[in-house]
C-alpha cells in the first residue's frame, strides 16, 4: 500500500553503489532511496559531478538529497570517472566520454526495480552545465532538469574568453580542477585507491593548456554549448541563477529560447545553492525543486506550469562592499519571457556626460591596472571577493555621469553599448561598466561587458583592427536587476584594460570614441506582479570536527622597486573530520596575479594548491604550483605537482607549454 502523499518515507543511504558503464568502468554512486522503494518505485534525481561525493560536496548533499529522498525520490550522487572514488580517468571537462557515461547511468536508473523509470537530473555550475548538455541528448527516460548557475555558451559564457577576451580564470580553475583531480579515492572505499591515485597523477591534463589552444570560438568549444541548438533540449527545465554569481546571463536566455517548458528564477546570490546561499534572502528552493519533480517526474498537479515564467530578484542599489550578508529589494515575475519585451532607456554618450547633448570626442589610454576593484570573476569562496568602490578603477577610465535621477529606475535586464571608435594598435580591448553614483560619489558597479575588439564581428573569425580605422561595434553587459534610487546617478565608465579579471592585449592602446549611447531596459518601479517564495527549508547539516578553522584575505601589494602591482589571494578552506566515516580533509590556495600599469607584457598569474587526507595512519599530501606569462607572440604556462604519502615524496611532474596568441 502506498503512503500518504504527504508523509515522509523512512530512507536508507548507500555510500557506494558501484554503476558499470559500458565500457566496463566502475562509477561510484551515493544513493539516497526510501527503504520500501523495490514495494514502491520511485523517480530517481541524477548530480553527477567530479568534486567527490565522500568530502568535497558532502556538505550540501547533506541538507539537500535525503530531503527530496525522504518525499518519495531517489537522489543519486555520481562521481565523474577519474575523480573521487570512481575508476577511469578524466579527459577534460563536458567531454562526450562523460556525457555518454551520464546517460548510461540515466538508462541504469530507469531499468532499477526501485525505479519508476522516470529520471531528472539536477546540477549547480558543472552540474548544471552537464543537465543541459545531458538533456540536449535526449534519454528517453529523462524527463526534467534543474539548472542552477550555469551556461548554455561555452565560449563566451563561461570562465574562458569572455566577450573573446582571455579571463585569468581560464588559469585560476585550470589550477584548481588539477588540484582537485590529484586526490586520491578514500582508501576504505577501494582496496585499490593507491593504483588509481597514481594513475590519475600520470594522466590528468593541464587543461589551461587544452584551453589556451582553443582561442576562438570553434568546434572544441560548439560542443556542449546547448546554443548552437535550444531545440534538441525537450526535458522541462527550470532554471536559477544569483546576480552575485558568473553565469548572470543563462537564466533568461533559457526563458527565452528555450521550447521546452522552461522556468526561470534569479536571486541575490554568489555561486550557491539557494536554500543555503549568500548573500540573503534565502527561498525555498527545495520546495520550489519538488512541485517541478513532483509534476513532471510523478504526473501530479502542482501549478508549476503556471507559475511566472521569470522570478527575478531586484536589489537595492547600496553602497559597494567587498562582500554583503544581505541584499534588500524585492522579488518580481513576468509572466511571459524574460525581459526582451520590457521598455528601454537610451541615453547618449557626450563630452558633456551621460544623456546629454553634444559631441563626443574622448581618448582612453587606461593603466594595466585599471580593474583591481573588478573582484573575482565568480565569487564563490565567501571571501571579499565583490567588486569593491569603483572610484579607483573611474579614475583609469572615460567616465559619462547622468543628472541627479528624478526617480527612482529599476534596470532589469542586458544594457547595451554601442561605440564608434578607433583604436592605435591593431589588438585592443575594452571594459564597459554601469554604475551607481551615490550622492558623496562612491561608485558601486551595477553591471560590466567586455570585448576583444579583433572579435568585433565574430568570435569565431576574428580580424586584426586597423589603426586609426572606426569601427561600429556593439556590447552587451550582463543582466541585472537593480534599483537606482532617486537623486543618485548613473556612471558609464570605459577603459582599455581590465586587470586582473582579463588578460592584458600586447601593447598598451589608445582608443579614441566618436559616438556612443547605452541602451538600458526598465521595469517602472512601481509595476505589480510581486512574488513571494516559501522560506528556505532543508535537511541536517553533515556531522563535522573543525580542526583547522577556514580564512579568506585579499589584498593588493605595490613593489616601489618594479613599480608591478599584486592581487594577493589567500584562502585556507579549513580541516574537517567528517564524524560519518572518519575521513579528514583539507585544502589551501594562493594566487598572485602581478602587473606594471604601463607594460603589459609583465603581466602575470600564480597559483598554489595544497590538498590532504587523513584516514587513520595514512597521510595523503598533493600540492600544485601553475604560471602563465606572455610575450607579444606567445603565451607560456608551466604546471608542477607534487604527492606525497606519510610525508614521502611518491609522485611529482612539472609541465611546460608554449602556445601562440591568436589575435588574443
Amino acid at each position: 500500500m502506498a503512503p500518504p502523499s504527504n508523509a515522509l518515507r523512512e530512507i536508507e543511504e548507500i555510500p557506494d553503489m558501484g554503476i558499470t558503464m559500458p565500457d566496463g568502468c566502475r562509477l561510484s554512486a551515493r544513493i539516497w532511496r526510501p527503504i520500501d522503494a523495490g514495494e514502491d518505485p520511485v523517480p530517481a534525481i541524477v548530480e553527477h559531478l567530479p568534486y567527490r561525493k565522500r568530502d568535497g560536496t558532502t556538505a550540501r548533499d547533506a541538507l539537500t538529497h535525503p530531503w527530496f529522498a525522504k518525499r518519495g525520490y531517489a537522489c543519486v550522487r555520481v562521481d565523474m570517472r577519474g575523480n573521487g572514488d570512481s575508476e577511469g580517468l578524466m579527459e577534460d571537462e563536458y567531454t562526450q566520454q562523460e556525457l555518454d557515461d551520464a546517460v548510461a547511468v540515466i538508462q541504469w536508473l530507469a531499468d532499477q526495480p526501485w525505479c519508476s523509470g522516470t529520471v531528472g537530473m539536477m546540477g549547480i555550475s558543472w552540474g548544471g552545465f552537464n543537465s543541459l548538455q545531458v538533456a540536449a541528448m535526449q534519454p528517453e527516460p529523462l524527463k526534467a532538469i534543474i539548472t542552477l548557475c550555469s551556461t548554455a555558451d561555452r565560449y563566451a559564457d563561461d570562465i574562458h574568453y569572455k566577450g573573446g577576451c582571455l579571463l585569468n580564470e581560464n588559469l585560476g580553475w585550470g589550477a584548481t580542477m588539477w588540484s582537485y583531480s590529484s586526490r586520491a579515492p578514500d582508501p576504505d572505499l577501494r582496496s585499490n585507491w593507491r593504483e588509481l591515485w597514481l594513475d590519475r597523477l600520470e594522466n590528468d591534463p593541464f587543461l589551461p593548456s587544452v584551453w589556451l589552444r582553443h582561442q576562438t570560438r570553434d568546434a572544441y568549444w560548439r560542443h556542449g554549448s546547448v546554443c548552437e541548438n535550444f531545440d534538441a533540449i525537450q526535458a522541462a527545465t527550470l532554471a536559477v541563477g544569483g546576480w552575485g554569481d558568473a553565469y548572470k546571463n543563462t537564466v533568461p536566455l533559457l526563458v527565452e529560447q528555450l521550447n521546452a517548458p522552461v522556468k526561470g528564477v534569479v536571486g541575490p546570490w554568489v555561486h550557491k545553492y539557494p536554500h543555503f546561499a549568500v548573500p540573503e534572502p534565502r527561498i525555498g528552493f527545495l520546495q520550489e525543486a519538488l512541485r517541478w519533480w513532483d509534476h513532471w517526474l510523478k504526473g501530479k498537479d502542482t501549478g508549476v506550469e503556471d507559475d511566472p515564467d521569470y522570478r527575478a530578484y531586484v536589489m537595492n542599489g547600496v553602497r559597494p562592499a567587498r562582500w554583503y550578508k544581505e541584499r534588500a529589494g524585492r522579488w518580481i515575475a513576468e509572466d511571459e519571457g524574460a525581459t526582451s519585451h520590457l521598455p528601454t532607456l537610451t541615453m547618449q554618450l557626450t563630452d558633456a556626460g551621460l544623456g546629454q547633448e553634444g559631441s563626443l570626442n574622448t581618448s582612453i589610454r587606461s593603466p594595466h591596472t585599471c580593474g583591481l576593484e573588478s573582484g573575482e570573476f565568480c565569487a564563490i569562496w565567501l571571501g571579499p571577493d565583490m567588486p569593491g568602490d569603483q572610484r579607483g578603477d573611474d579614475a583609469l577610465s572615460a567616465c559619462f555621469d547622468s543628472d541627479p535621477l528624478a526617480a527612482d529606475i529599476e534596470i532589469v535586464g542586458a544594457p547595451k553599448t554601442r561605440l564608434r571608435l578607433s583604436a592605435d594598435k591593431p589588438q585592443a580591448q575594452i571594459a564597459v561598466r554601469l554604475n551607481h553614483i551615490h550622492p558623496d560619489g562612491a561608485s558601486t558597479r551595477i553591471t560590466y561587458g567586455v570585448l576583444n575588439l579583433t572579435h568585433r564581428d565574430s568570435h569565431a573569425d576574428p580580424i586584426p583592427l586597423l589603426p586609426g580605422q572606426t569601427y561600429d561595434i556593439e556590447l552587451d553587459l550582463d543582466h541585472i536587476a537593480y534599483r537606482i534610487p532617486k537623486g543618485h546617478r548613473l556612471r558609464v565608465a570605459i577603459s582599455s584594460a581590465y586587470w586582473p579579471l582579463i588578460w592584458p592585449s600586447p601593447e598598451t592602446v589608445e582608443l579614441q570614441l566618436t559616438e556612443g549611447d547605452i541602451i538600458i531596459p526598465t521595469r517602472p518601479p512601481g509595476q505589480s506582479n510581486e512574488y513571494n517564495f516559501a522560506p528556505p527549508d532543508a535537511e541536517s547539516a553533515n556531522p563535522v570536527s573543525v580542526l583547522r578553522e577556514t580564512q579568506n584575505s585579499r589584498r593588493v601589494e605595490l613593489d616601489m622597486t618594479t613599480g608591478e602591482t599584486h592581487l594577493i589571494i589567500e584562502d585556507d578552506f579549513g580541516k574537517l573530520r567528517d564524524e560519518t566515516h572518519g575521513l579528514i580533509t583539507g585544502s589551501t590556495a594562493t594566487e598572485k596575479w602581478s602587473i606594471h600599469p604601463d607594460k603589459p607584457l609583465s603581466a602575470r598569474g600564480y597559483c598554489r594548491w595544497t590538498q590532504e587526507q587523513q584516514r587513520g595512519e595514512s597521510f595523503l599530501f598533493t600540492e600544485s604550483v601553475c604560471e602563465m606569462w606572455s610575450d607579444d607572440k606567445n603565451f607560456f604556462v608551466r604546471a608542477e605537482i607534487s604527492a606525497f604519502e606519510n610525508n614521502e615524496l611518491v609522485y611529482s611532474k612539472t609541465l611546460e607549454d608554449t602556445v601562440p596568441r591568436n589575435e588574443m
